[in-house]
This record gives structure tokens, C-alpha cells and sequence, in this order.
């Protein structure tokens, strides 16, 4: 029995969109819930990980990773809203966070005193680091002892590929990964 009409469906007769997804359909759906599903998994198990070992929150470590990565290891906090898909507010709850916890600094920009710039301190640095490191073992247990580095590789490319909003630091990395 074909899957759409375990479902109780019928594809429609005139090749139109039916009333159900045809059996390519629902395989395709049920290929990307699971894509979806696992990569979800994944990320909690190793941000959970990274939380163990330095306490930070996942959205901390985001920023603090950013900003580890990021030129002079400063960003702009428009930028890390943008990049990271945060909200404003949301943005300024979690560097307010990691104020308070010594592990990141506000100052105006130089050039231009309205934009604001966040920046890791000594301490800030140091845990991103641990924090960073934390991920890479994780990441080389649970999916490079799987895929090898080439099928991570791989995989980080197409996800880039298919990203309706590949942010410059995603492009930087998937250049990187093919040098």
C-alpha cells in the first residue's frame, strides 16, 4: 500500500496538487523531518556539552563564537543581531549577560559614537575558547567519528548552498573549508 493512502489520502486524478502528498511527497517530507530532527538533536547534545563544561547558555556562546571569529574580536551589535538572527532586545538581554559575567564589553565606535561595538574581554576570550574547544570535541565524537571530515565538509557545504540567507560569516567558513 503506497504511503499517501496509508494515510487515508488520495492523490488527485487530474495530476493536479490532490488532496495529499503523492508518495515522492511524503518521502521528501519525511526525509527533510528527519534532517530537521537530527540536526536539532545534534546541536542540543553539543551545546548541552558546551554548557557543561563552561556554564555558558546557548545563545551566550553564539555571541561569544562570533565574536571569537570575528575581526579584531569585535562586532558591531547591529551585526550580531543580523548574523545571528536575534532580536534587538534579545540581543541586548544576552550581551547585558555576558557584561555583567566579565565576558564581553560595549563601547561606542570611534569613528562614529552612535554605533556600538561589543568586543570580548581577557576573560571573554578564555571562555569562548574553552567553549569553542568543548564544541570541536563534541562535534569530532559525535559526527567526524561518523562522517570523517570530508563527509562534514560536505555536509557544511551544502547547507550553505541551500541557506535562503547565507550570512558572510557562513560564506567565510564554507571558502575556508574548501582551501
Amino acid at each position: 500500500m503506497a504511503a499517501s493512502q496509508e494515510a487515508g489520502c488520495a492523490p488527485a486524478e487530474d495530476g493536479g496538487a490532490g488532496v495529499c502528498p503523492s508518495d515522492e511527497q511524503i518521502a521528501l517530507l519525511r526525509q527533510w523531518d528527519s534532517l530537521r530532527s537530527g540536526v536539532r538533536r545534534l546541536s542540543e547534545q553539543v551545546l548541552e556539552d558546551v554548557h557543561q563544561a563552561t556554564g555558558l547558555a546557548p545563545s551566550s556562546f553564539q555571541v561569544l563564537w562570533f565574536l571569537l571569529t570575528a575581526p579584531e574580536q569585535t562586532a558591531q551589535m547591529s551585526e550580531l543581531s543580523r548574523t545571528l538572527g536575534f532580536t534587538t532586545a534579545g540581543t541586548t538581554k544576552v550581551a547585558d549577560r555576558l557584561c555583567e559575567a566579565g565576558l564581553m564589553e560595549r563601547r561606542p565606535q570611534p569613528t562614529d559614537r552612535r554605533v556600538i561595538l561589543a568586543g570580548l574581554t581577557p576573560q571573554g576570550r578564555t571562555t569562548a575558547t574553552k567553549a569553542a574547544l568543548t564544541l570541536a570535541d563534541a562535534l569530532h565524537e559525535r559526527v567526524v567519528a561518523s562522517l570523517g571530515l570530508g563527509g562534514l565538509g560536505a555536509l557544511a557545504e551544502f547547507a550553505t548552498l541551500v541557506d535562503p540567507e547565507p550570512s558572510q560569516h557562513q560564506a567565510r567558513t564554507a571558502a575556508e573549508q574548501r582551501a
